[in-house]
C-alpha cells in the first residue's frame, strides 16, 4: 500500500497535502485492532481521505499562516476513520471531531529549521484522531462545529472557509484523496527541479566537472518556500537536505539518480556536492504553476542545456506513474530497508494486490513485523 504524496485535486484544483501518511496507518491500525476485512480497510481510507480533503480544500493551503497541514486536516481525517470501524453514530461522530480540534497543531518551523520533529505530525494526527473517536464512544462531548464555530478550525488556524459548498457537494458521491506518487524520497516542491536534472544529464553529455553554472527557475512560490532558502547543514542534514532545491539538484546532477541512500550524512557532505552547489543559482519564473521548473546548465566550453517541466513525474493526471514503477519502487524500499524479509516482502505485496479479498488486515501487518 504505498503512501501518497502530496497534493490533493478537488474539482479540477490541486492541494498541497500529506494526507495518506496518517490515513493508511489510521486504517491499517485499527483495522488490525478490529478484525476487520480488506473491503472495510479500503471503505475506511476512502472516508477518512475525503474528509481531510473536503476540510483542507475548503480553505484553501493556508501556507502563510505557518500552520502544517499534516498536523490538522490529517487529525478530522484520522477521527472520521476510526469513528467509522467503532461503530459511531451522527452525534458522537461530531462529538469525536470536535475533540480532536482541541488536539491540532504543527508548526512549519519544523521544516525551515531541518529538524526531526517535521516527521511527528502525520503519527500525532492519527493518534489524536483515534483518541477522540475512543473518547467520544465513551460518552464524551465536543464542540457544537468543529469546522465553523466562532471558535471553530477554520475560524482559529485559516483564514476562513472559502469554499463552503465543497464540504458537503456531493458528499457519498464522489471522494477525494492524494493523487500523487513522489518517484523521489524528498519534498515533492524539489521534484520538478530533480526531473529537469536528470532528464538533462540522460539526454546530453554532462559531466559535473565541466559545469560553470545552473540556473534553476521557479515560481515564487516555491522559491520563497522553506526549499528555496540557502542550504546548509545543521543538526539533522536529512531534513536539511530533504526540503533543498540546491542539494536535490546538485544531487541529481552529480549522480544522476535519488535514491534514499542520497539523504545520509556522508552521501550529504561529499565535497563534491558542495562544489556543484556553489555554482547554482535560483531565479523567479514568472506565471509559472507552483509544479513547473526549468533548468540551464552553461557549461566550461561554452555549451548550454535547458530543460523545462510544469508536470513533474507522478502527476496522477498529467504524469503518472505506472503501476510497475510503484511495484520497483516498493521492491527499492525493501531492499533499502533491510529490516523486511524478501519472502515477506513478496507476500505482502500478492495481499495488497488482491485487497479486496482480503479477509483480516493481520495478514499484511505480519509480514512486515521484524
Amino acid at each position: 500500500m504505498e503512501e501518497k504524496h502530496p497534493f490533493v485535486m478537488v474539482d479540477n484544483t490541486i492541494i498541497p497535502a500529506h494526507i495518506s501518511g496518517t490515513t493508511v496507518m489510521t486504517a491499517i491500525t485499527m483495522g488490525e485492532l478490529l478484525g476487520i476485512n480488506g473491503k472495510e480497510l479500503m471503505t475506511a481510507l476512502l472516508v477518512g481521505d475525503d474528509v481531510a480533503a473536503r476540510v483542507l480544500a475548503a480553505s484553501g493551503f493556508d501556507f502563510g499562516l505557518g500552520w502544517d497541514t499534516t498536523g490538522m486536516v490529517n487529525a478530522f481525517g484520522a477521527a472520521a476513520i476510526a469513528g467509522r470501524l467503532i461503530g459511531l453514530n451522527r452525534l458522537h461522530m461530531k462529538d469525536a471531531f470536535g475533540i480532536v480540534l482541541n488536539q491540532l497543531a504543527g508548526s512549519f518551523q519544523n521544516i525551515w529549521d531541518g529538524t526531526t520533529a517535521f516527521k511527528l505530525l502525520q503519527g500525532l494526527s492519527a493518534r489524536n484522531g483515534i483518541f477522540s473517536a475512543q473518547l467520544a464512544k465513551s460518552g464524551w462531548t465536543g464542540p457544537e462545529d468543529a469546522l465553523l464555530g466562532k471558535f471553530g478550525y477554520y475560524h482559529l488556524y485559516t483564514e476562513g472557509c472559502r469554499n463552503l459548498e465543497i464540504l458537503t457537494k456531493d458528499l457519498g458521491k464522489k471522494y477525494y484523496s492524494d493523487v500523487t506518487f513522489k518517484p523521489y524520497p524528498c519534498c515533492r516542491t524539489t521534484h520538478p527541479a530533480i526531473d529537469c536534472a536528470l532528464a538533462l544529464v540522460h539526454k546530453n553529455p554532462v559531466t559535473p566537472q565541466d559545469i560553470k553554472e545552473v540556473i534553476l527557475r521557479a515560481p515564487r512560490g516555491a522559491l520563497d518556500s522553506f526549499c528555496g532558502q540557502p542550504f546548509k547543514i545543521r543538526r539533522f542534514p536529512h531534513g536539511d537536505a530533504n526540503f533543498s532545491y540546491y542539494y536535490t539538484v546538485a544531487n541529481a546532477l552529480l549522480r544522476r539518480s535519488v535514491e534514499p541512500e542520497h539523504f545520509f550524512d556522508d552521501s550529504i557532505a561529499d565535497p563534491q556536492i558542495k562544489e556543484l552547489i556553489d555554482k547554482i543559482t535560483l531565479e523567479e519564473l514568472p506565471g509559472a504553476s507552483f509544479q513547473s521548473a526549468e533548468l540551464k546548465i552553461i557549461m566550461k566550453d561554452g555549451r548550454q542545456f535547458s530543460e523545462f517541466t510544469d508536470s513533474p513525474k507522478g502527476n496522477s493526471v498529467n504524469n503518472p506513474i505506472s503501476k510497475d514503477e510503484i511495484i520497483t519502487k516498493f521492491w527499492a524500499n525493501v531492499e533499502f530497508s533491510q529490516t523486511v524479509a524478501q519472502k515477506n516482502a513478496d507476500r505482502l505485496l500478492k495481499l495488497l494486490e488482491n485487497l479486496e479479498e482480503l479477509d483480516q488486515v493481520n495478514r499484511i501487518v505480519e509480514p512486515l513485523v521484524v
